[in-house]
């Protein structure tokens, strides 16, 4: 069983692709106006919790190179409770397998699972669309992950319509680096001007990511994994990357692939989700409430 689904008391916090990425702007205060395409992966990290009386708010399980403080989890955990005035502390574990710098969310969508699964446990009462706005003030990607619906974003990715997509397994090869998305953003190079395009033109086959040249002239090993997946499919970068896709028709399809990886790169192969798998979580935990 996948790592988001393996242990029923795990609340899950899935990753996301980006299935599409066009910068269309730029806004005065330096942020990119997007347009983009999210979609879930039944691939992620894992969180658990347990409430706590004292207000304290704890975290279990070392992240490499980020200190609790720094946490999105535990930032998420204590602006609900600045939010709303509850006296309830927790104390979260987490189990990480997403890699860091990969374009995959893995950060807001931990964040995004504390905000949905401590408002659940707190019984704070805070509507998706409430914990969504809280969560843009942690990160642009954290509402698509509050919402849990497969969506086309706009805005700096905040402005959210669900969509139907195809659910293909994916074949998804992290390169061994990690690409800071402030770098990316501000090189010179990087196209700020694409043309707004439509639902209809993505699902008719527009779209690419205007990252992707950036990235793969910063960032050789990225550059090389794409070219070696193009082989197979149509490999594309996830959000500022360093994660590189490509979509097959079926699991035997992209397990094949994945076992022609070169020795010593790492991938794995996921399935598309239009549902977060953190809101089948979300209804248990109602049903075992109610």
């Amino acid at each position: 069983m996948d790592a988001v689904t393996s242990d029923p008391a795990a609340w899950p916090a899935p990753a996301k692709l980006n299935r599409m990425l066009r910068i269309v702007g730029r806004r005065a205060d330096g942020y990119h106006l997007l347009q983009t395409v999210f979609q879930f992966l039944d691939r992620g990290d894992r969180l658990w919790f347990e409430a706590r009386d004292d207000g304290a708010i704890d975290r279990h399980g070392e992240v490499v190179g980020v200190p609790p403080e720094a946490d999105l989890t535990v930032r998420a955990a204590r602006l609900l409770q600045q939010a709303t005035g509850t006296g309830r502390g927790a104390l979260i574990r987490i189990d990480k397998h997403l890699p860091m710098g990969g374009g995959l969310g893995g950060g807001s969508s931990d964040a995004a699972t504390t905000l949905v699964a401590l408002n659940h446990y707190w019984q704070t009462g805070l509507t998706l669309t409430e914990l969504a706005e809280l969560g843009l003030r942690l990160g642009a990607d954290v509402p698509v992950f509050v919402h849990g619906r497969a969506a086309w974003a706009e805005g700096v990715g905040e402005r959210l319509t669900p969509l139907d997509l195809d659910e293909p397994w994916f074949v998804v090869l992290a390169p061994a680096c990690h690409v800071a998305t402030s770098a990316v953003f501000n090189d010179s190079e990087l196209t700020r001007n694409s043309s707004l395009i439509t639902i209809t033109d993505f699902m008719m086959g527009a779209g690419g990511n205007d990252c992707e040249a950036v990235v793969y002239r910063r960032y050789p090993e990225v550059a090389a994994a794409a070219s070696w997946l193009a082989r197979y499919g149509l490999a594309r970068l996830t959000g500022t990357g360093a994660c590189v896709f490509a979509s097959f028709p079926s699991a035997d399809q992209a397990r094949r692939v994945l076992d022609r990886l070169p020795p010593g790169w790492k991938g794995f192969v996921a399935r598309g989700r239009n549902r977060s798998p953190l809101h089948e979580r979300l209804m248990r935990a109602h049903a075992a409430f109610a």
